[in-house]
């Protein structure tokens, strides 16, 4: 259910293996840097921080990707028209808020069960978690192409991670949350997960710049069209058919008594 949600037929293909790796190295090492941390220093899983995280991200995401997005369209307005990306720029804002609301939905109603327990809980639990594991799978689909923005630009998912990434690490980095850790654990917990994300990010980006000719400032129109790279089927080897000797004994002696 989650991938005909969030991954329908008009987002395009990864165009490279390679740059499909670093995509799913982004988000892995995102997620470590941002919960692997905690989780492994503190030996605890704080389920209500998680909760609310959620909740927070949510609201980044709602702010953040439409307001990079419209920076990155005043960019593009110089070579070409926003008319142009009208259509996949609406898909991608309609998955915005599918997703947005189905992860608060699936918060709420996990807060609601936990408030109101006794025979509520069960029912209630049981909704939540089945959006959770919903939403859980989304966020893996949406992972590469970021809401279907990878349709309006290939460079706009990486550039979008990178600016969710360390707008939710600016709230700690102001008012010096380190979440109970040391200094040193602290900062590594807070900047991990934007550092690690923007490394991995400049070097996807530098990838299609290099091999494909997809500049982030160039507008989507003046790109060259690309093609999903498939390798031509290789033809199983096929050992010698036959007898590689002439007919007769190979082994008689030859027209000079050889």
């Amino acid at each position: 259910m989650a991938k005909a949600l969030f991954h329908p037929a008009w987002i395009p293909e990864p165009v490279d293996p390679s740059v499909e790796r670093l995509k799913r190295v982004r988000v892995v090492a995102g997620a470590v840097a941002a919960f692997g941390v905690y989780t492994f220093v503190q030996h605890r899983f704080d389920t209500e921080e998680i909760l609310a995280n959620v909740l927070t991200a949510a609201a980044v995401l709602l702010f953040v990707t439409p307001l990079t997005v419209g920076v990155m369209l005043c960019v593009w307005r110089r070579t070409g028209t926003v008319r142009q990306l009208r259509r996949p720029l609406l898909g991608s804002l309609k998955l915005l808020l599918l997703f947005i609301g189905m992860a608060v939905a699936a918060v709420l109603l996990m807060q609601l069960a936990t408030a109101v327990g006794g025979a509520v809980l069960v029912p209630l639990g049981f909704v939540a978690l089945w959006l959770i594991g919903v939403v859980a799978h989304g966020a893996v689909q949406l992972s590469g192409n970021h809401f279907g923005s990878a349709a309006v630009h290939r460079c706009l998912p990486p550039l979008l991670a990178t600016v969710t990434t360390w707008l939710m690490a600016v709230p700690d980095l102001i008012t010096g949350d380190l979440h109970g850790l040391s200094l040193r654990m602290g900062i590594v917990f807070v900047l991990g997960a934007p550092v690690t994300v923007t490394a991995i990010a400049v070097l996807e980006m530098n990838r299609l710049r290099r091999h494909y000719g997809i500049r982030l400032r160039a507008h989507p129109a003046t790109l060259p069209v690309l093609r999903p790279v498939t390798y031509p089927p290789q033809t199983p080897y096929l050992p010698p058919q036959g007898t590689p000797f002439p007919p007769g004994n190979p082994y008689g002696r030859g027209p000079y008594g050889g």
